[in-house]
């Protein structure tokens, strides 16, 4: 299962970076096992600052075709960290490929979402969408470990 992170802005180096790549460095080696991963970024980039409709456009094509759509948002569905792992190996199960979009500082254009199979939330408050892409890495990697059975997930 081919997970794709499709996200708006480039990160530059510092520990956001240093985070993510550790994350999901470390999803698809684990993960490789279990048929999960591997995981990959794709960045889009509105140079003009055209708005969320222009970054919807660029957000479509870097989703992979037949991926499942997964949008992050604060209207999205709240999991525990089991409950994201029990839907990550659904979709694995059946074969399909997921594609996490992650907007701008405006979130991501209603045409996009609606478009969109399933809608997940960190929570009521809004997140700074650099730091979403930190926290959706560690928990595609404990998602992984949950999976595995490791002991990484205490609750």
């Amino acid at each position: 299962m081919k997970v794709t992170v499709c996200a708006v802005g480039r990160l530059r180096k510092g520990p956001e970076l240093d985070l993510i790549s550790d994350y999901l460095e470390r999803f698809s080696k684990a993960g490789r096992s279990y048929g999960l991963g591997p995981a990959s970024v794709v960045e889009v980039e509105d140079k003009k600052n055209l708005g969320m409709e222009a970054e919807a456009v660029l957000l479509k094509r870097a989703i992979p075709a037949g991926a499942v759509l997964v949008t992050l948002d604060e209207r999205g569905d709240l999991l525990t960290s089991p409950e994201f792992a029990a839907k990550l190996a659904g979709w694995r199960d059946a074969g399909r490929d997921l594609a996490f979009v992650i907007g701008g500082a405006d979130g991501i254009a209603p045409a996009l979402r609606a478009k969109a199979d399933w809608s997940l939330s960190f929570g009521k408050m809004v997140w700074p969408h650099m730091l979403v892409r930190v926290m959706l890495a560690e928990q595609l990697y404990r998602a992984g470990q949950i999976l595995a059975g490791t002991p990484y997930h205490r609750a």
